[in-house]
């Protein structure tokens, strides 16, 4: 737990930390340099933990696969994140970003085979309702976006993250040595856009500060602090409830440091979208539970 606690900690500091960097960076900048200092990181750890020969048995193992994971994380996934940042306040884009899990379960049904539950309907319906809320703020009188661009970008971002789990599923092999693979990958296709767009400046020091902060707390250190959490947690639903603190956590780091007046409609269609995350997740365990309960007695 108190893994599991660290990592939602480091993850409600990130998009504060976005919205400062994107200050300093462009979002291509800010991809290419948070994702060098993430590999390095990935890099000191497999390196720590006597892994390094099983970076080149997974790459011969499964070449095509690491190539997708790294197109898509952190390549395409950051950069589309950053630009949908850089285009809306802090708390609309962290709000629209945590609906990545209900589109994940949209997305398995014609990936995976998987079928809709009526949880995953409810769900859905709850967090997209949350989305418009937060995209119209509040105002359904003309139904107007308050930036479409920015909103797209954030949407796009949650379908490329979901597309990006899908295909992990299929993964064989460390999934911190994986990782690791796919910023390898991503490095020389973020330093050709970066090339090509004329940004290959080195940063001030607040732009690097910033890139390094996000490449350890979002990109790297955290997601290997939530796999130890998971490994372990005696009981892992728990350790998931964290999760939904995140968001809350969040909105706070938003308007202390970065000074932005928190919406009502921001508040009101996060709360939507949490349900929905948690009518996903815990709606199926309730009703295992009332099943096991009605079948045991007598």
């Amino acid at each position: 737990m108190q893994f599991g606690f660290a990592a939602v900690l480091c993850w409600s500091t990130v998009a504060t930390a976005f919205k400062l960097s994107l200050q300093h960076l462009s979002p291509a900048q800010l991809v290419l340099y948070a994702s060098l200092v993430s590999t390095l990181v990935l890099f000191g750890i497999v390196l720590y933990r006597d892994q390094l020969p099983q970076l080149a048995q997974q790459w011969r193992q499964a070449p095509w696969h690491a190539i997708k994971c790294g197109v898509l994380n952190p390549f395409l996934y950051y950069f589309v994140l950053f630009a949908g940042y850089d285009r809306l306040p802090a708390q609309q884009a962290q709000a629209l970003n945590y609906t990545w899990a209900i589109m994940l379960s949209l997305l398995a049904v014609p990936m995976l085979g998987q079928t809709l539950r009526r949880w995953d309907i409810i769900a859905a319906i709850a967090a997209y309702a949350g989305v418009v809320i937060i995209a119209t703020a509040g105002d359904f009188s003309r139904l107007q976006l308050s930036d479409p661009s920015g909103i797209g970008l954030m949407m796009i971002s949650t379908v490329l993250w979901a597309l990006y789990w899908i295909i992990n599923t299929k993964q064989q092999g460390n999934p911190v040595v994986g990782l690791l693979l796919g910023f390898i990958v991503s490095l020389p296709l973020t330093l050709a856009v970066c090339a090509y767009r004329g940004e290959l400046a080195l940063p001030n020091w607040q732009g690097f500060a910033g890139a390094a902060y996000i490449g350890l707390f979002e990109m790297g250190l955290t997601f290997v602090l939530w796999l130890t959490a998971m490994r372990t947690a005696e009981h892992t639903a728990s350790l998931s409830n964290l999760v939904f603190l995140g968001p809350f956590i969040s909105l706070l780091f938003i308007w202390q440091i970065l000074g932005e007046v928190i919406a009502p409609a921001t508040i009101i269609g996060l709360v939507l979208i949490v349900a929905g995350l948690m009518v996903q997740q815990l709606g199926p365990k309730m009703a295992k539970a009332k099943l096991a309960s009605q079948r045991s007695t007598p």
